[in-house]
């Protein structure tokens, strides 16, 4: 008689998806996060066209693409993904000095700044003033909405792997592709 398995989380297809393919059709991972952003008054990137600019504006999403072009005198420009679309940053040298280790090594990135719209091209920035590493929200992808597998009953507890070797760790998101 065959085994019967709890159901797959939503979430756990998602992270499965990205472990194996490095994207999901089923749902983005800002989705299960989305939530928690929206109680900090975080904006989505299809609500940036309807913002005015020069307004400050949160916002959190995957990292897509890191630029630092040579002709662009130290400026890095950023393109964040959430579950509604996609968002452009542009972190000043200033800030890009004083957040390095955020700007290169953040897959989950939550900034804090200022909307530049250009209103002959239509094209919408977010100006970086502030950024945080969001990166260890995604473990939230499947911890928190998997099912524990500890009862009280449980002494020496049930067997879990490693947390460091966990294949649903952080690293299931893609690393950006970076052009420098």
């Amino acid at each position: 008689m065959p085994a019967k398995l709890p159901a797959m989380p939503l979430s756990e297809h998602v992270v499965n998806d990205y472990q194996t393919v490095r994207l999901s059709l089923k749902a983005h991972p800002m989705g299960f996060l989305r939530e928690r952003y929206a109680a900090q008054k975080f904006i989505t990137a299809d609500k940036l066209p309807h913002v005015r600019d020069g307004k400050r504006v949160s916002m959190a999403g995957l990292v897509l693409i890191r630029q630092r072009p040579g002709s662009a005198k130290g400026v890095c420009f950023i393109t964040l993904e959430d579950e509604t679309g996609i968002a452009n940053l542009v972190v000043w040298p200033d800030v890009f000095d004083k957040q390095r280790k955020i700007v290169m090594g953040a897959r989950l990135m939550c900034v804090h700044g200022i909307i530049q719209k250009d209103v002959d091209d239509g094209v919408i920035h977010l100006v970086a003033r502030k950024l945080e590493d969001h990166t260890h929200m995604l473990r939230h992808l499947s911890d928190e909405l998997m099912p524990s597998t500890l009862n009280q009953g449980d002494g020496a507890g049930s067997w879990r792997p490693p947390a460091a070797a966990h294949p649903r760790d952080v690293d299931v998101i893609p690393k950006s592709r970076d052009f420098h």
